[in-house]
C-alpha cells in the first residue's frame, strides 16, 4: 500500500507536454497499443510518471547505429505487426 504514496499521474494534456507529443499523437499512441501504459480512474485516463520515463527511455542511444528497440510511432499497421 505505501508503494503508492509518492507517485504521480497526468492526464493526457500533461503527458503529452511531458513527453513533447502532442495530445492527439498519445491518443492514438493508447489506440494502437504502442504508446506508454495508462491507467483509467473514474473513466478518466492517467499515465504515472514513472511509466512515462520508463516508455521515453526505450528511445536513448548512444549513436545513430545502435539496435535497440525504440517506441514505435503512433500507427495501427506497426501496431498489428508488432503485438
Amino acid at each position: 500500500m505505501g508503494e503508492h504514496i509518492g507517485r504521480r499521474f497526468l492526464r493526457t494534456p500533461e503527458a503529452s507536454e511531458y513527453l513533447g507529443l502532442s495530445s492527439r499523437t498519445l491518443e492514438k499512441h493508447r489506440t494502437y497499443g504502442t504508446g506508454p501504459v495508462y491507467r483509467k480512474l473514474g473513466g478518466r485516463v492517467v499515465y504515472d510518471l514513472a511509466d512515462l520515463s520508463h516508455w521515453a527511455d526505450r528511445g536513448l542511444r548512444a549513436s545513430t547505429a545502435d539496435p535497440r528497440p525504440h517506441p514505435r510511432p503512433a500507427s495501427p499497421q506497426l501496431a498489428s505487426r508488432h503485438s
